[in-house]
């Protein structure tokens, strides 16, 4: 018998060829005793293997393999808890030592390090160098040292071996069978060359003697090694995995103890923060119903005991509120009324019903649900304020491990390959996702491949078996852990890229398998935006609104909504969205709640839109089945649409424990990696048939519960988005220009450019004014002084080319005193050439020098930097120069700030298109559906969403309005040019009218781009 105690997996970055799981799996398939995995330098991997081990029933052991600067090399396996830990530290010290992804580990870290662990010396070939090493480590280490012996059919294993030998009794140290694992199978080493070549920057044939000379490491057969090793070093491997005892479920989190104040408990500084919640919320009055939720939940919170993690979030947000940080709370737990109470949320829980214990209750044993999300801008401020109340010690941010697509992967092989960089991108475009259903040889030899060629065949299949791989650790958008001792005894933890920033190795899945407490810390662009709005309307109108105190349930604002007047809108603003929102046709907050989720993969791939829109038009029957089905679905019309309701169905309908229902949570989550619900359809089937359901019912469950795998919706996230999309619908309504200011002055975010945002306020009736050096500041402004016709001035901030600290410069030399002329500008502001060049451009200098080409002119006779003599200015002539078209002044706009105020550059090839028979988007508007039609626009959006089958929704605007475009993959294929690369496309196709909603269906695709000269307008391309 055998077990492996050196095993590397694709964890070892670049260096090991499988995954956990697939060494789990395949050394308990040999009939291995144990296997230890041991990444380099690294646990990043090892709560995957432990999964797996626990479903194998294969003891597993949890180690490292450790190379110090000198050349010693060891293998540190945890044998108790006190090791483990002992471990995760001194992992933490070298990465922490180094930059991301890499560490440096000195052998006078070693000393004292590792108590309870046990250690395998891999000697160094040279004999001087392993003498020195040997005797230090038996100098170090009194105990528990044994030496590695890996017979790799080099050649050399004889010598070797006996090499080993004399340094095991030299140094007294017995000698082990290990095998220096790297794949799972023989069959992974052209994979394991291509990696090499990939790390070390240079083509497989290059790499010489870097590649393993054969694929002997790989977990082989016990009757293999029996005839590689004697029975001595494999029983001694047996040995040392019976002193490993060591197991991740002996890991447990306890939470941070400084959040309660001396003389309280937990449970009773949450109940005192609770309480003065609620008379915050309702001064005069708790209702009834308040009162009921609050001691229910309290009493959930306690018998679980998890009122340190309430109070953690609660510590967060206070400090946020302190410096006037905007935040809001989601997640299953944030939508309670504790979390009302405690000012997590602003969602009032009498303006919804939802079960407290759907994702709190006694079958989970681990932390509740809530995310909190901060202003982007400043989420940073919060990230530091985590790491100097607890320290680094004690919190650092969750991984997110970065693994290998289909694109970087056929990039990266294609190189280890020896593929030039143009044949590379030239094949990435032609296997791009919208061709997938297409023959690859004919995609192949389409792009001037041969499909027939070895070296392509290689490269395509090396690229397959590289996708997910994992490529390296980047830290969580926000995914906070903390401790209440140090955090690196239960994980490692090492520096991220981001300055003042470090982040543990393992990532939100590892966490919650393990159940560790995470907590996270997002940015959220709106969120800048409100807070950013609400300063400027409360500066303009002496009021003292808040986010919380929207005015609620607005006509106007629903009015708006179903127009799909929704541009700059959170979350409802997409094309998606805009379409969707005349059909379901929102009146209410729980219409803008269902408005949210229901533009999901998972809905429409579980096909429960249409149904959905049919029962709410009354084009089709509800039909509940029985009560306890409309219980679970009255809200949602007998549809399913949100998460919680498949768990409350399994659980009522088919018989499941709250238990396994949140284990069906969790398969929904991981159905789109493993492809299958694990084993749950059976099960679900057979308890709906034996609670006498009808079969089509449960299928189409099933098929729905499949959709949820694909992105699937919680009504507790939908819920506080629900909210934000309605704040920002109201502060749109009611303050256009200071709304679109704010979004101008958060930038980048949202789902549409600076420029549709400023014609859509336009079309508001905002005037909106230039970018002026004598008026601009840094951001957008706002002018007048009617608190209710805001004008907005456009800002610095957006000049192309223009640096913060010369704006910034530029503003405060004007407060001063303001320029006089040009010269003035240069001698005070003393911006340099660049700054200058790009305020002339555009066009923000036509107070002082004129229009663009007078005001480059000027310029060019200036010497920035050189003394000028104030209040001399010399004298000159006004050149005789051209006054800019009306088409070079918008192609220049475009150009340098990225929008016009000037006319649409669309308005200008009017009588061309005309000619053509092109309608505007205005005359689109009355012509019947199923008309044959032509129409030309600036391409402003490409979407292809993963649920459309490959179909992509593309957006044109001219000056009249916007129109949406379908094109099927057939047309996209077919007029591939025009397809990716148009600015200005002219589509054939047929209009189709649905609800309200209009749509062209392209049946050819032209492009006109070569009319705009040289305007130059990027569309924006999502996924």
């Amino acid at each position: 018998m055998y077990a492996e105690l050196h095993a590397r997996s694709n964890f070892s970055f670049l260096s090991g060829a499988s995954h956990p799981r697939e060494l789990v799996a395949r050394a308990t398939a040999l009939g291995y005793r144990a296997m230890a995995l041991t990444d380099e330098c690294s646990l990043a991997g090892v709560v995957r293997a432990h999964d797996e081990a626990r479903k194998q029933g294969l003891h597993l052991i949890i180690g490292s393999e450790l190379r110090c600067v000198s050349g010693l090399t060891l293998i540190a396996l945890a044998r108790t808890r006190h090791g483990y830990g002992a471990l995760s530290r001194l992992i933490t010290c070298a990465r922490r030592a180094a930059g991301k992804g890499s560490y440096r580990l000195d052998e006078s870290m070693l000393v004292g390090a590792l108590p309870e662990c046990s250690l395998i010396w891999l000697p160094a070939e040279d004999p001087e160098a392993a003498r020195l090493q040997g005797a230090w480590l038996r100098q170090t280490f009194e105990t528990h040292v044994w030496i590695g012996v890996e017979r790799l059919c080099t050649g050399r294993d004889t010598v070797r071996r006996h090499t080993l030998r004399q340094l095991s009794r030299r140094f007294a140290m017995p000698c082990v069978a290990c095998g220096g694992v790297l794949m799972h199978v023989p069959e992974r080493k052209p994979l394991h060359d291509v990696l090499t070549a990939i790390r070390l920057i240079k083509p497989v044939q290059e790499c010489g003697y870097a590649l393993e000379a054969s694929a002997e490491r790989h977990l082989r057969s016990i009757s293999r090694l029996q005839k590689l090793y004697p029975p001595d070093l494999l029983a001694e491997s047996i040995r040392i995995a019976e002193e490993c005892t060591f197991s991740l479920d002996e890991l447990r989190y306890e939470y941070p103890r400084e959040i309660v104040p001396e003389g309280h408990t937990p449970t009773t500084w949450l109940r005192e923060l609770t309480e003065q919640g609620l008379r915050e919320r309702w001064p005069r009055q708790v209702p009834g119903k308040v009162r009921g939720l609050v001691e229910h939940e309290l009493a959930v919170i306690a018998g679980l005991r998890y009122e340190p993690f309430f109070l953690t979030v609660y510590d967060l947000v206070r400090e946020a509120r302190e410096r006037n940080i905007l935040c809001q709370g989601r997640g299953s737990a944030a939508n309670s009324t504790v979390c009302f109470c405690l000012g997590i949320t602003a969602v009032d829980p009498s303006r919804q019903e939802m079960l407290f214990e759907r994702f709190i209750s006694r079958e989970r044993l681990e932390p509740p649900d809530i995310d909190v999300d901060f202003e982007h801008e400043r989420r940073e401020e919060i990230i530091q304020y985590m790491y100097e109340k607890y320290g680094r010690h004690r919190a650092g941010l969750a991984a997110t491990v970065v693994t290998y697509r289909r694109r970087q992967a056929l990039r990266d092989v294609g190189k280890a390959l020896g593929f030039d960089t143009t044949q590379i991108e030239r094949l990435i475009m032609t296997l791009s996702r919208r061709s997938a259903r297409e023959d690859v040889r004919q995609q192949l030899r389409a792009a001037g491949f041969d499909a027939d060629s070895p070296l392509v065949r290689r490269l395509l299949l090396f690229a397959q078996e590289l996708c997910g791989f994992p490529r390296h650790l980047s830290q969580h958008v926000g995914g906070f852990v903390i401790a209440a001792e140090r955090l690196d005894s239960l994980v490692p933890i090492e520096n991220a890229g981001m300055a003042n920033r470090t982040v543990i190795q393992w990532d939100k899945d590892d966490l919650e398998s393990l159940g560790l407490l995470k907590v996270d810390v997002l940015g959220l662009g709106i969120l800048t935006a409100i807070r950013k709005t609400l300063t400027a309307y409360n500066a303009r109108r002496g009021t003292r609104l808040t986010f919380s105190a929207i005015p609620a349930e607005d006509p106007a604002t629903y009015e708006m909504i179903r127009q799909a007047d929704t541009i700059g809108v959170f979350q409802i603003e997409s094309r998606a969205q805009i379409s969707m929102l005349p059909r379901l046709k929102p009146r209410c907050f729980y219409d803008l709640v269902i408005e949210v989720a229901i533009v999901r993969p998972g809905p429409i791939q579980g096909d429960m839109v249409h149904p959905y829109l049919r029962r709410r038009a009354g084009l089709e029957p509800v039909d509940y089945l029985n009560e306890t089905i409309r219980g679970v679905l009255e809200r949602t019309l007998g549809v399913p649409i949100f998460q919680e309701q498949v768990m409350r169905l399994a659980v009522l309908a088919a018989g499941f424990t709250p238990g396994e229902a949140d284990q069906l949570r969790r398969a929904m989550a991981a159905w789109k990696r493993s492809g299958d619900l694990g084993g749950f359809r059976r099960k679900l089937l057979e308890g709906l048939r034996e609670r006498g359901y009808p079969r089509e019912f449960a299928e189409r469950l099933y098929r729905q519960i499949q959709g949820f795998g694909d992105y699937g919706f919680p009504e507790s996230h939908a819920v506080s988005f629900a909210l934000i999309a309605y704040a920002t619908s109201w502060l749109k309504r009611h303050a256009p220009a200071e709304y679109t200011a704010a979004l101008l002055n958060s930038q980048p975010m949202g789902f549409y450019s600076p420029a549709r945002l400023v014609r859509d306020a336009r079309s508001h009736g905002v005037c909106v004014h230039p970018v002026d050096v004598m008026l601009s500041d840094w951001d957008c402004t706002l002018e007048g002084s009617d608190p209710d016709a805001a004008e907005l001035r456009l800002g610095l901030r957006l000049v192309e080319g223009l640096s913060r600290r010369g704006a910034e410069r530029l503003v405060r030399t004007r407060q001063i005193r303001v320029f006089r002329d040009l010269q003035d500008l240069v001698l005070r502001a003393q911006l340099n050439r660049a700054d200058l060049e790009s305020l002339a451009a555009a066009d923000a200098l036509v107070t002082l020098a004129g229009s663009r080409h007078h005001a480059s002119w000027a310029l060019a006779g200036v010497d920035v930097g050189l003394p000028l003599i104030e209040n001399a200015p010399i004298p000159e002539a006004t050149p005789l120069l051209p006054i800019p078209t009306e088409g070079q002044n918008i192609a220049a706009d475009y150009r340098s700030l990225g929008l016009t105020l000037r006319r649409h550059p669309v308005a200008l090839l009017r009588d061309r298109l005309l000619e053509r028979g092109v309608l505007s988007a205005e005359q689109l508007t009355t012509t019947p559906g199923g008309h044959p039609v032509r129409h030309a626009g600036i391409v402003t959006v490409r979407q292809s969403p993963a649920t459309a089958n490959d179909t992509t929704f593309m957006t044109l605007e001219d000056e009249t309005g916007e129109v949406n475009v379908i094109v099927w993959p057939s047309i996209a294929r077919k007029y591939r040019t025009a397809f990716l690369s148009a600015q200005l496309l002219e589509v054939h196709g047929e209009l189709q009218r649905d609800g309200g909603v209009m749509h062209l269906i392209a049946g050819s695709l032209h492009d006109r781009s070569r009319w705009l000269g040289r305007l130059r307008i990027k569309s924006r391309d999502f996924r």
